[in-house]
């Protein structure tokens, strides 16, 4: 593996007093902003775009609006406890902690230190992710901790360490996408989701290359119009068959890059045997692309890349194709093709998975996830724990081993041998989470719900506990954007009343519980603790500080020495396998667990909307971006609609194996007649995740969100023994 020198970059560029260099909340692409202080005005910022590698100076509607959510009308400003009465009373920080501590000690003492459990978010700076992780692991002792990435990137890591022996998202600054000429998206919607990325993709576009598989005719899918590119509509759950099919016609037609597969990858010979089967008019059979579609899909590719003459292509994943039970066999087929192509490891072409939140990346690399360590080490590692342990000044065997990946251990709660105590930071898993009804029923059988949150997120509002803390324009730290590339969040403004820091909540607590050092509120210090521990391991900081990022550079990890200049290319020599070589693997394609049938005979997906983001949590205080986007809907094409007998703007209810869910219906030519689409950012009656399947991916923990069978009737048909709440939203 080789680095490509780090540049300078505008990342701390001269401002004026008032104006602070930060990043935006949001999402992995971390667009870079200018936030100037407005001393008097309604808001105590003015945000601004600024000039970054990634945005370009570019903002999306959520990051222009962003300063709205520091003033929200109920954002949390003093610690809240839960009464007698089922409501909540003003509490201060010395009694909300004392209680909590309390009730720890005492429940550990009565059912053992794995009766607590946390749960994690990728929101959370790459200090608070390492925080919690030793928190949890040093002071509660518990192997129970996962957090809200396992629902993001969980499958494709899974795939890129398997493949690679590395997961970091994008190997390639995002830049390099301009010059390409084809680039093929499987599942992410990036013009919603992320839109100042699209500026990247104007190359392959410019030369008719840009292609992308959705069963929804996108935002980014319309970009392939006027002989842009190709979009593939496939059944939903079918894109492993689509890859499996593009992998076939590269080799059957002799358009595979023979010397790169001889020379850096090993595993060929199962992979051409395991896509054989999946002939154009087979795959066709399954997924509803045209055979001589997916032909030509493939030789376009093939074109593109460098073995051919081509500048270079790319293969981009995203949730759509990862959040599915296959969801790491997926990703893999996706590997597959990129390497059979000769992309993975050269100038100009690549794979990567396009991250979503602010911090997947960081946040899954220092300790959030049930079986890792910090620096991406494995938790059953003994070199591992005893590197980490001596860096947190503790004998190995106080490390607890792995716990369990975030589905189980939100449905273990509260159950016989389970956790009885939970602690939630930066994640609103009643709305994010599958099956939500079950997990709703989850959280309320806990005998302790503590949760840090900005505002009273549903989440929140089942707390016995809620604590009030900061948010992005409120703190110092960094994050770990969709590239790798490791950025400076700046403080612009002091939070609101008794706001803190998740850094200060998670001290007092250790020292509450006996942890009277090792959990500083200085977030420079705890980042400096961070890179000695990730030191030698696979996402290694070990050579950035804050120093380095406030001078201006750019850091991609791997970066093991204050000399090295980062890296923001991997693998361009060796793959970080034991013999250098990428590992392909054969996968088969197996339907969605909840296939649609005679009771449930259409599929449902889910996504995003523009205005909104995750669990909506933040983006619905924001007005501007309620009167866009007010309310949860259901996204169906004319003739479903007029088979169901509903029409726009309608009330349909929705129903799957696990609940019911009432959106008001909209009518597009843009989706499959066989689908429909709701985005996941509401609550209550509306929530999409009340239907979606908690299934999860045998290897990643993923659970299936992208796709399962849902029967549709309008609203007025409602049976009554549905729950008031859902029948009246």
């Amino acid at each position: 593996m080789s680095a490509t020198h780090g540049t300078a970059s505008p990342e701390a560029p001269e401002l004026s007093g008032d104006a602070v260099a930060t990043h935006c909340p949001y999402c992995a692409l971390q667009c870079a902003q200018t936030l100037t202080r407005t001393p008097g005005a309604r808001l105590p910022l003015e945000v601004a775009g600024r000039d970054f590698p990634t945005n370009r100076g570019g903002l999306c509607q959520k990051g222009w609006t962003s300063a709205e959510v520091l003033r929200a009308s109920d954002r949390l400003t003093t610690p809240l406890i839960r009464t007698a009465d089922g409501g909540f009373r003003e509490a201060q920080w010395d009694e909300a902690l004392t209680l909590v501590s309390s009730r720890v000690e005492s429940l550990q003492a009565e059912n053992g230190r794995d009766t607590v459990a946390v749960f994690g978010g990728g929101g959370l700076t790459n200090e608070k992710a390492y925080a919690l992780g030793k928190f949890a692991r040093i002071v509660l002792r518990t192997p129970f901790i996962d957090y809200n990435g396992r629902f993001c990137m969980s499958s494709a890591a899974a795939a890129s360490n398997r493949a690679f022996g590395m997961d970091r998202g994008l190997g390639f600054p995002l830049e390099d996408l301009g010059g390409a000429d084809a680039v093929l998206i499987l599942g992410s919607n990036m013009g919603v989701t992320m839109p100042p990325f699209v500026q990247h993709l104007a190359g392959a576009r410019e030369r008719g290359g840009l292609v992308v598989v959705d069963p929804r005719e996108t935002v980014t899918a319309r970009l392939t119009h006027g002989d842009r590119g190709i979009h593939l509509a496939p059944v939903p759950g079918t894109d492993m068959v689509v890859l499996l099919a593009l992998t076939h016609v590269v080799l059957a037609e002799g358009l595979a890059d023979q010397a790169y597969l001889r020379e850096r990858t090993t595993g060929l010979d199962a992979v051409r045997r395991s896509v054989a089967q999946w002939w154009p008019e087979r795959a066709e059979a399954v997924c509803g692309i045209p055979a001589d579609e997916l032909r030509r899909t493939a030789r376009l590719l093939a074109a593109a890349s460098p073995s051919r003459g081509g500048r270079g292509a790319y293969v981009l994943t995203g949730r759509g194709m990862e959040q599915m039970s296959q969801g790491t066999a997926c990703v893999s087929a996706a590997i597959n093709l990129a390497l059979t192509l000769g992309l993975v490891g050269r100038h100009g072409s690549g794979f990567g998975p396009v991250t979503g939140q602010g911090n997947g990346q960081g946040g899954r690399e220092h300790g959030q996830k049930s079986d890792q360590l910090p620096g991406y080490r494995m938790i059953t590692d003994p070199a591992a724990r005893e590197h980490v342990a001596q860096v947190w000044g503790v004998n190995p065997d106080v490390i607890p081993g792995p716990g369990v990946p975030a589905v189980k251990l939100l449905d273990s709660l509260g159950r016989e041998g389970g956790p009885r105590a939970l602690f939630v930071h930066g994640s609103n898993v009643v709305v994010s989470a599958p099956n939500a009804d079950a997990v709703v029923e989850s959280l309320k059988r806990l005998d302790l719900l503590v949760v840090s949150d900005l505002v009273p997120s549903e989440t929140a509002m089942l707390a016995d506990v809620i604590l009030p803390v900061t948010q992005w324009a409120e703190e110092e730290g960094t994050m770990t954007n969709l590239e790798g590339r490791i950025i400076r969040r700046r403080k612009a403004v002091d939070a609101p009343g008794q706001a803190r820091s998740e850094l200060w909540i998670l001290g007092e607590l250790a020292r509450r519980l006996g942890v009277l050092g090792g959990f500083p509120d200085d977030p420079r210090a705890v980042f400096d603790e961070m890179a000695r521990a990730s030191a030698g391991g696979v996402a290694d900081y070990a050579g950035i500080d804050y120093d380095r990022l406030d001078a201006g550079e750019q850091i991609h990890w791997p970066c093991p020495d204050a000399r090295h200049p980062g890296t923001p290319r991997v693998f361009l020599d060796s793959f970080a396998t034991p013999d250098g070589r990428a590992r392909m693997v054969a996968v088969d394609h197996h339907a969605p667990a909840d296939d649609v049938r005679a009771d449930a005979p259409i599929h449902l997906v889910t996504g995003r909307v523009l205005q909104h983001y995750q669990s909506g949590a933040q983006t619905r205080r924001v007005d501007e971006l309620n009167d866009a986007q007010p309310a949860p809907f259901v996204e169906m094409h004319p003739l479903l609609a007029d088979r169901l007998g509903l029409s726009e703007g309608q009330d349909a209810i929705l129903t799957t194996a696990r609940g019911v869910a009432v959106a008001a219906v909209r009518v597009t030519e843009s989706i499959r007649p066989d689908t429909v689409f709701m985005p996941f950012h509401w609550a209550g009656a509306g929530s999409a995740n009340r239907l979606t399947n908690d299934v999860t991916d045998p290897i990643s923990g993923m659970p299936e969100f992208k796709v399962t069978a849902v029967a549709i009737a309008p609203a007025l048909s409602l049976d009554p023994t549905i729950p008031e709440e859902v029948s009246a939203p």
